[in-house]
């Protein structure tokens, strides 16, 4: 999809954005920056946290492997990504890009439907998402009720023989210690196998325990989700939650200036 002569200027009035380029980084996960998959430009390829590729804020200067990295917002208002033109949706929870496509009957559905309003507020550093419709499409009115963040998700290392080991270690000893003190504390609570029957961002905002935040994954990419919350639900997250839902948008210049033009 070409980019029309002046869409990268146009519709920066009420969502917060500003005007031209910019890059979205994670407050969290390590400063890593928005970034299309693989530099896809398919119809659904997933937008997900990947480390800076270019320290440059001049649009003409960053490396091209970079580009995937930059956004605008369009004249109707639409979140899009820089490399390919193509605008950003919301899928099963899932910020993916979307070819614009035609409308087809019953609309809106899950194929035909009007993509979401993506809002930015530079005093709290929150990102969210506006629908028209249930972007679940269900027959419920619930999501009305809620808010949509753009989120970052941390991933915990995955488990190797040797942490299989250790809990074997801390059961073994868990129990002749129940019989001394009564019932032990248990240990291994936050890492039981009902964890894993759940979808990856639903078991990051239950807010298990500490355990959740751990983000020791080796793997350089990380996911994001776009998840809703009720007005309850939104005063119960801890302090680490409401960071991963902060971000920092930084703009892209097309000329030179003074400064050294480097993201810091």
């Amino acid at each position: 999809m070409l980019i029309k002569e002046g869409d990268e200027k146009g519709g920066s009035s009420g969502h917060g954005f500003p005007p031209g380029c910019f890059i979205l980084r994670s407050v969290t996960s390590a400063g890593r920056l928005l970034d299309v998959a693989s530099d896809s430009v398919e119809d659904g390829a997933e937008i997900i946290l990947w480390p800076g590729k270019d320290n440059s804020l001049l649009v003409g200067f960053r490396r091209p492997e970079a580009l995937n990295q930059v956004f605008f917002m369009d004249t109707s208002g639409a979140l899009c990504a820089r490399a390919s033109g193509h605008a950003l949706d919301v899928e099963n929870g899932r910020l993916v890009l979307r070819h614009r496509r035609p409308v087809m009957h019953p609309y809106p559905n899950a194929y035909s439907h009007p993509l979401p309003r993506f809002r930015y507020n530079s005093a709290t550093g929150l990102l969210t998402a506006e629908f028209d419709y249930d972007p679940e499409f269900k027959s419920s009115t619930a999501w009305r009720a809620q808010t949509f963040y753009l989120t970052a998700l941390p991933r915990q290392r995955p488990r190797t023989l040797l942490d299989g080991a250790s809990d074997a270690l801390v059961s073994a000893f868990r129990g002749p210690l129940s019989l001394l003190g009564g019932v032990a504390h248990d240990l291994t609570a936050a890492g039981t196998d009902d964890t894993f029957n759940l979808r990856e961002d639903e078991v990051q905002e239950q807010e298990l325990g500490e355990d959740t935040e751990v983000d020791d994954d080796p793997a350089r990419d990380r996911p994001v989700r776009v998840i809703g919350l009720t007005r309850e639900e939104h005063h119960q997250l801890s302090h680490e939650a409401w960071a991963r839902r902060r971000w920092e948008v930084i703009p892209l210049r097309s000329t030179a200036a003074r400064s050294t033009g480097l993201l810091s």
